[in-house]
């Protein structure tokens, strides 16, 4: 099937996102404004050199290299009104997509270098996602970072403040970075109190370093997802481990052939996975960094992997069923996507 094909009946489907973060989500035009707002006005030739500035190329060698893509960003997100709108706008870019569910991550410490406490800055991202979602119909919720390269003890200041914002769209905390130098064990005794607090976890493993971390992240840390998790087949005995316990997988085909946790597209272990029967979602990591959508990935997914519109289907069924949201508005989502496949004429569980 032709590219152009499958993205037809691909934009019919209902979108969902669990794994995106704010801050590889800003627009390019939207930086322009917000340092020209902040008194830096960017000095740039033109758009493509801003987009290179911002968008990662096929020449990136490790994760690490990656990440300095938000190196550039970053300055300019250190505002409430900043940060505000990029969530705002990151639901907006979810809506352009079908977009009907989206989970935003951040790392609250990244953004208090010009005096903003890390109570608000959660406040100000979810006022944005708040607004998205009220203007575009796609329910929104947060997800707080604690950096792998930070102190514990600021990790478990951002643990306690994401659980003061529970109830207002903070839907768990996670663990990311340089997975590769900061093995998970280092944060083990923060994310011990977020299950004390009752808050999900989320941790980025297996992706720039092998699957003990995926491992160590579920049985250690308490993860109920794995961000990524593309490494696990490197170990028969975690990759059964995780089919077991039925672990979803936060799969970011785009990123992970990026980054090289996979060497290239002939090793993307999707099929794979899907065929041993592992719990897998599809998701953007960074939009604006991997130039990707949503329906880009899928595309790479039916084009490049053979899935068929049933397959994907039910893919996206699995980020339903694995977001972190309270059990009341997971079951209307259910409902709400099963009933825009029977329109499609396409049979989900």
């Amino acid at each position: 099937m032709k590219p152009k094909e499958t993205r037809e009946w691909l934009s019919q489907f209902p979108m969902i996102d669990l794994h995106v973060h704010l801050d590889g989500s800003v627009k390019p035009d939207t930086l322009l404004e917000l340092a020209a707002e902040q008194g830096e006005p960017l000095t740039i030739a033109c758009k493509q050199e801003l987009a290179d500035r911002m968008q990662i190329n096929d020449s990136c060698r490790s994760l690490k290299e990656y990440l300095s893509k938000f190196d550039f960003v970053l300055p300019y997100l250190q505002t409430g009104r900043a940060l505000e709108r990029v969530a705002y706008e990151t639901v907006l870019q979810s809506a352009a997509c079908n977009g009907k569910y989206i989970e935003v991550r951040f790392a609250p410490l990244l953004h208090t270098r010009q005096g903003l406490g890390v109570d608000e800055v959660i406040r100000r991202v979810l006022a944005g996602l708040k607004r998205g979602e009220e203007q575009f119909g796609v329910l929104a919720r947060g997800i707080a970072i604690c950096m792998r390269h930070h102190d514990p003890l600021r990790n478990l200041e951002v643990v306690e403040a994401a659980a003061s914002f529970r109830k207002q769209g903070l839907a768990a905390v996670d663990l990311a970075g340089d997975e590769a130098s900061f093995p998970p064990l280092l944060h083990e005794a923060v994310f011990a109190r977020a299950h004390r607090l009752g808050i999900p976890v989320t941790i980025h493993a297996g992706e720039a370093a092998g699957p003990e971390n995926i491992y160590d992240a579920i049985v250690r840390l308490g993860a109920r997802r794995i961000g990524h998790g593309v490494r696990a087949k490197e170990s028969d005995r975690v990759l059964k481990f995780v089919s077991e316990h039925r672990v979803p997988l936060e799969l970011c085909p785009v990123s992970n052939i990026q980054t090289k946790a996979v060497p290239g597209w002939e090793m993307y272990p999707v099929r794979e996975y899907f065929e041993q029967g592992l719990v897998l979602t599809i998701n953007t990591d960074n939009p604006t960094v991997s130039g990707t959508t949503l329906l880009r990935e899928y595309t790479v997914l039916a084009d490049r992997f053979g899935f068929s519109p049933q397959e994907i289907a039910r893919l996206i069924m699995n980020s339903v069923q694995a977001a972190f949201v309270e059990e009341r508005e997971k079951k209307a989502l259910l409902g709400q996507f099963r009933e825009r496949f029977r329109e499609l004429d396409i049979k989900v569980s």
